[in-house]
Formats: structure tokens, C-alpha cells, sequence
């Protein structure tokens, strides 16, 4: 697995895409923590500073993610993969953390701004480790979708386009299910609510509960990718 990851992350930053995407991620925070400095005078609230980045996220995971898989199918290379003495699912974890590791490196690089809080104030610890642990779980998420969806298509444009669609459907589903009065639906697209789940992280609370689901979320669609690529394998 450490083989896939660290040439998964050597892909990343031996093109701009890597670079793309932390200096992004920065680009949006510094943006967040303007809005909270000078407009609103709520230097502590983390949490209302990583929620700017909720948006962003639907366009940038997408393109983070679209080449991990179907970039190696469109080139023909995804059999010598395949083939490989590496299993499947190191091939899937590698690709994915090494995803993670590019996204978490502009999360990592904004810690800068919970110290300056510190500096000038008292905000509650509990709050910013709950606020960055909900968020980074959520994120985590949403680019495992996109890892899926990957996997599922050659073109990595289509892989794009499909993942943006499906997070926007997930975001706007927040909205939406309260006015749903369909008790068979209510069950499944409250299982489907992503975004709504890290409320009790925003208020310094570790739902252990929470935590599950997010992780359960993305162990389901690491497994559904692992399936694919068998699928491929023996096709």
C-alpha cells in the first residue's frame, strides 16, 4: 500500500495539481477568517470559518479525485495494476489516503490560525478540536464519493462532473428532507445527510455515534470501489 501512496502523492506535487489545491483550500480560509476578523468580529469561531470551505469542497474533491482511477483506465496502465501483487484494497487505501493527505495538508497548513486565536483571546479548545475533527471527517467523506465514482468511468472529466453532482445532491438534501413527509423515505435520506451530522462536533461534543457513521459512510464506498476494480479485474 505505502508503494500506490507515495506514488499517488509524488503524482500530486510533481504536477500544479497538488499545489492547486492546498493553495485553494488556504485561498478560502484566509477569505473566511477576513470575513469573521473585519466583518464580523467573531475571531474564535472556527467553526464558522471551516464552514466557508463546505462549497468550495463540491468543486475541488471532484477534481482532486477524478484522475485517481479513471486516469488509469483512459491510459490502459489500470491492468498492470490490477495485476500487481498488491491486493485491491491496498491499491484503493493507498489512492485514497494519499487523497486525504493532499486535502489535509491545506487543513494542517490553516492550524495557524486557531494559535492566533489563542493569542488574542480564549476560544474553547474543545470547540476547535471538535469543529476540525467534524469537518476533516466530512471531507474525508465526500472524497471517498469521489474515489467511487473514479473508478466507475475512463474519463475523467465525466468523474468530475458525476462526483460534483452527487455532493451537491447530498448538500441540497440537507434542505430538502425536512419537507419530505414520506415516512418509507425519511429513514434513508436521513442516512444520506452528511453535512447536518457534525452539529454536536461545531459545540466541542465527541459523538462517538457520529464518528461511526463517517467512518462506516467511507468503509462503504471504499468497499463498493474495491468491488469495481474486482469486477474489472476478472472481466
Amino acid at each position: 500500500m505505502s508503494a500506490i501512496y507515495k506514488r499517488e502523492l509524488r503524482a500530486y506535487f510533481s504536477s500544479p495539481m497538488g499545489y492547486i489545491i492546498v493553495a485553494a483550500i488556504m485561498a478560502v480560509l484566509d477569505f473566511s477568517y477576513f470575513l469573521l476578523l473585519f466583518f464580523y468580529g467573531r475571531q474564535m469561531e472556527i467553526g464558522f470559518m471551516l464552514a466557508y470551505l463546505n462549497i468550495p469542497c463540491l468543486i475541488l474533491i471532484p477534481i482532486m479525485t477524478m484522475r485517481l482511477l479513471s486516469e488509469e483506465r483512459n491510459k490502459k496502465t489500470d491492468q498492470l495494476i490490477l495485476t500487481s501483487p498488491v491486493s485491491l484494497l491496498q491499491i484503493v487505501l493507498g489512492k485514497y489516503f494519499a487523497a486525504c493527505t493532499v486535502f489535509l495538508a491545506g487543513i494542517v497548513l490553516s492550524f495557524v490560525f486557531p494559535v492566533i486565536f489563542f493569542l488574542f483571546g480564549k476560544p474553547s479548545l474543545a470547540m476547535i478540536i471538535g469543529n476540525y475533527l467534524g469537518y476533516i471527517l466530512l471531507w474525508c467523506a465526500m472524497i471517498s464519493i469521489g474515489l467511487f465514482v473514479s473508478s466507475i468511468t475512463e474519463n475523467q472529466m465525466i468523474s468530475a462532473v458525476m462526483t460534483c453532482i452527487i455532493l451537491l445532491v447530498l448538500y441540497l438534501l440537507e434542505m430538502l428532507v425536512p419537507s419530505i413527509n414520506i415516512p418509507i423515505l425519511q429513514p434513508v435520506l436521513k442516512s444520506l445527510l452528511l453535512f447536518s451530522r457534525f452539529n454536536d462536533f461545531s459545540q466541542g461534543l465527541l459523538n462517538v455515534t457520529t464518528i461511526v457513521y463517517y467512518l462506516s459512510f467511507i468503509a462503504v464506498f471504499l468497499f463498493a470501489t474495491v468491488r469495481v476494480l474486482d469486477k474489472r479485474r476478472y472481466s
